[in-house]
C-alpha cells in the first residue's frame, strides 16, 4: 500500500504544478487554428494574449499587423509575467487603422470616401466626439478619427469649405502640413469622408482612417505584469484622458501593476499616446457630469473613492516605461492620474506632443502626471512640445533627474499644488520658461536653466499630502508658496519680465529672487547667475556673473543632439547636497530621501559621473572654462 500511497501523491502534485512557461508565435501567414509553435504560428497578436498564461512569452515576427489588443489576462509577479515582444531583429508593426481604397474626385485636390457605417463595426471614431473633464474645444467639435497619407496625419475640420479652401492654420507648429485637411459626417447608415490630398491620388497611395480606440489596452482594470517589448505601435483614435476618468491610450496599462514598456516606438495617438492611469469605477468624466462641484473637488472625491478600491503599492503602479520614441500625440506622450505611482520613466524619447494644437486643455504634456508618487522620472529628451513635464497634484517623492528639454513653447516644467519633499536635479532646461512653479517644498539641485522662473501661490485649493511613501492621505490644503531650496543651479539669464497686471500673484524672472516675498521661506546657496539673473535675498555664496555670457544653444546633428555653451570659471559648491542638506519640507515635515527611505546624495551629474566633495555648479562636472559642445543625446 505504501508504494501505492506515493504515486497518488507525485500524481496529484504533477495535476497541481502550474504548466512550464512557453512561447507563442506569431506571423502574418500563420493562422488562428494553429498551435502557436514556430512551426505553426498564430496570425494575430489578439490570439496569442487569449492562448498567454503567466509566465508565458508571446514572439511576433516581422509584419504589419492590424488589431487591438486587449490582454485578458497579465502575469503573476516580476517572475512570472507575460511577455510580448518582436522578434529580435524583426520589424512588427501594430496599427489602429486600416487601408482604405475607393476614393472619389469630388473638386480639384478633395476626394470623398462613403463608407458603410458596419465597416467600423460597434465604435466609429467619426461619430464619437473628444469630450472629458478639462477638454477645451476651442469652439467646434473634434472626432477620435484620423485620416494619414503615406504615415502623415491630416489636420481635421468641421467645415467642408476648409477642405475645399484650406488656409495654414496659425496656432500649429506646421503651417503648410495644417492645409492637408478632412472633413466627416454621418448619417444612419454611412460615413462619409472628405479630404484634400493636394496633388495626391489616394488610390495609389497609402491611405489608412482610425478605427481603433486603442493599440494595446486591456478591457478590465488588474491586468498585472505585462511586458510590451520592441513593437512599432501607432494609429489610435483615443479619447481625452483626464485625470478624473479612466484613462485610454494608444498604450495604457489601465489601473493595473508591474507593467514594462520598453523599446517601443509610439506614435500618432488622437490624444494620449501612453497612459498610466486609472480606472473608470473611481469616476468617469465626473466634472461635466456634476458642474455643481468644483473640479478640484471632484478629484479629491475620486482620490477617496480610489484608496476604498485599493489604491496602494501592493495593487496598483510600479510601472517601468524606458527607452521607447513617442511621437505625434495630440494630448500627451506619457500620461497618468493615480496609476504611475512607483513608478519610472526613464530614457524615452518624445517629441511633436500638441503640434496641431486645434483643441486644447489640461492633463496635457510630453509627461503628465497627477499623483507621481516615488516616480523617478530620469534621462528623458522631450522637446517641440507645448509642455515639457508636468507634475500636478501629489508629487511626493518624487525625482525629475537628468532629463534634456527644448524647444517647449509652454515651459520645461509645470509642478502644481505639490507640497514636497520633491527632488529636480541635474536637468538641462533650455525653453523661454524653465519652471513654472505653484507648488511648495521642491528642491532644485544642479540644473541648467536657460529661461524664466515664474513662481505663484495657488490658495482656492486644497489639495492632499501622504504619509512617506504611501498613497494614504495625511491631510489637505492650500498652496502658499515658497519653501523652495536652490542649490548650485546656472541661470543664463535674459531680459528682464513685465510684470503680469492680471495675476499679481505671480512673479516671472530670472533666478530665485521671485522666492523673496513668499510666505514660506525658501534656501538656496551655491548659485550661478548670468547676464540679469539675480538671486534670493538669503542665499549663501551666489556668483553672480552679470556680464559674462554663457552662449547656450541646442544643436541637432544626424540625431544627436549636443548643448554649445561657455561658462567660464565657476567656484565649487561648498559641498555635496544630501538629505541633511534639504531638510524637512514645512508642509509634509518630510525628509528628501530615496524611495526605499533611504538617504539621498546628488554625487553624481547629467551623465552619471561622480561628482567632487566640492562639485561644480550646474548639470556637468567640471566642463571646461571656454566654449564646448558637448553630447547630451
Amino acid at each position: 500500500m505504501k508504494p501505492r500511497f506515493w504515486t497518488a501523491g507525485l500524481l496529484l502534485g504533477l495535476l497541481a504544478a502550474p504548466a512550464p512557461a512557453r512561447e507563442i508565435h506569431v506571423a502574418v501567414n500563420g493562422s488562428d487554428a494553429h498551435d502557436g509553435s514556430a512551426a505553426a504560428p498564430l496570425q494575430t497578436i489578439s490570439a496569442a494574449a487569449r492562448m498567454a498564461q503567466p509566465g508565458d512569452t508571446v514572439t511576433v515576427h516581422a509584419g504589419t499587423y492590424r488589431e487591438r489588443i486587449a490582454p485578458p489576462r497579465g502575469g503573476t509577479a516580476e517572475s512570472n509575467r507575460i511577455v510580448y515582444q518582436a522578434a529580435p531583429g524583426e520589424r512588427v508593426v501594430v496599427k489602429g487603422s486600416e487601408v482604405v481604397k475607393g476614393w472619389k474626385r469630388f473638386a480639384p485636390g478633395v476626394w470623398k470616401l462613403v463608407l458603410p457605417n458596419s465597416f467600423f463595426g460597434a465604435y466609429n471614431p467619426y461619430k464619437d466626439r473628444i469630450v472629458g473633464d478639462w477638454f477645451t474645444d476651442k469652439g467646434r467639435p473634434h472626432h477620435t478619427g484620423e485620416v494619414y497619407l503615406n504615415g502623415k496625419s491630416l489636420w481635421e475640420t468641421n467645415l467642408i469649405e476648409r477642405v475645399l479652401d484650406p488656409q495654414p492654420y496659425p496656432e500649429g507648429r506646421d503651417q503648410e502640413a495644417s492645409t492637408w485637411t478632412w472633413f466627416a459626417e454621418s448619417d444612419a447608415t454611412h460615413t462619409y469622408l472628405y479630404a484634400n490630398f493636394h496633388d495626391q491620388d489616394p488610390n495609389q497611395e497609402l491611405v489608412e482612417i482610425n478605427v481603433r480606440p486603442t493599440v494595446f489596452y486591456p478591457d478590465e482594470p488588474g491586468r498585472d505584469y505585462i511586458t510590451v517589448r520592441g513593437f512599432h505601435l501607432s494609429h489610435a483614435a483615443s479619447q481625452w484622458a483626464a485625470p478624473t476618468a479612466e484613462q485610454p491610450a494608444l498604450i495604457g496599462t489601465h489601473w493595473s501593476k508591474g507593467w514594462v514598456i520598453e523599446n517601443n516606438v509610439i506614435s500618432d495617438a488622437k490624444c494620449a499616446c501612453v497612459t498610466l492611469g486609472k480606472d473608470r469605477k473611481t469616476g468617469h468624466n465626473v466634472w461635466i457630469n456634476d458642474l455643481s462641484k468644483d473640479g478640484a473637488l471632484h478629484y479629491n472625491e475620486v482620490i477617496i473613492r480610489a484608496l476604498a478600491a485599493g489604491w496602494s503599492r501592493e495593487k496598483i503602479g510600479s510601472h517601468v516605461v524606458r527607452n521607447n520614441t513617442i511621437f505625434n500625440c495630440e494630448q500627451a506622450g506619457i500620461a497618468g492620474s493615480l496609476g504611475a505611482v512607483f513608478s519610472e520613466i526613464t530614457g524615452n524619447h518624445i517629441y511633436n506632443v500638441w503640434a496641431k494644437r486645434q483643441f486644447t486643455g489640461a492633463e496635457m504634456g510630453g509627461i503628465k502626471l497627477h499623483a507621481a508618487i516615488d516616480v523617478v522620472i530620469r534621462g528623458n529628451r522631450i522637446h517641440h512640445a507645448g509642455r515639457g513635464i508636468w507634475l500636478d497634484w501629489m508629487a511626493q517623492g518624487t525625482r525629475v533627474s537628468g532629463n534634456l528639454l527644448y524647444d517647449n513653447t509652454t515651459d520645461d516644467l509645470f509642478v502644481e499644488v505639490n507640497h514636497g519633499p520633491f527632488l529636480v536635479d541635474n536637468n538641462l532646461f533650455l525653453s523661454p520658461v524653465s519652471l513654472l512653479d505653484w507648488s511648495e517644498g521642491g528642491a532644485y539641485v544642479h540644473n541648467l536653466m536657460a529661461g524664466a522662473v515664474i513662481s505663484r501661490p495657488e490658495l482656492r485649493r486644497s489639495t492632499p499630502y501622504h504619509p512617506p511613501h504611501s498613497t494614504q492621505l495625511a491631510d489637505l490644503i492650500n498652496t502658499k508658496g515658497g519653501d523652495a531650496r536652490f542649490y548650485a543651479n546656472l541661470f543664463t539669464g535674459g531680459p528682464a519680465l513685465p510684470p503680469n497686471t492680471r495675476d499679481p500673484q505671480r512673479i516671472a524672472g530670472y533666478g530665485t529672487w521671485m522666492y523673496d516675498t513668499r510666505p514660506y521661506p525658501s534656501f538656496a546657496a551655491d548659485n550661478v547667475y548670468y547676464r540679469g539673473a539675480r538671486p534670493y535675498a538669503d542665499e549663501a555664496r551666489p556668483q553672480i556673473l552679470e556680464n559674462a555670457e554663457p552662449g547656450v544653444s541646442v544643436v541637432e546633428e544626424n540625431g544627436e543632439v549636443f548643448l554649445k555653451l561657455r561658462l567660464g570659471p565657476l567656484q565649487p559648491a561648498a559641498s555635496l547636497v544630501t538629505t541633511q542638506t534639504l531638510g524637512r519640507t514645512k508642509v509634509t515635515g518630510l525628509l528628501y530621501e530615496n524611495p526605499d527611505g533611504t538617504p539621498l546624495t546628488v554625487e553624481t551629474d547629467f551623465w552619471g559621473r561622480r561628482r567632487s566633495r566640492t562639485p561644480t555648479p550646474g548639470p556637468f562636472e567640471n566642463p571646461g572654462t571656454s566654449e564646448v559642445k558637448v553630447k547630451v543625446w
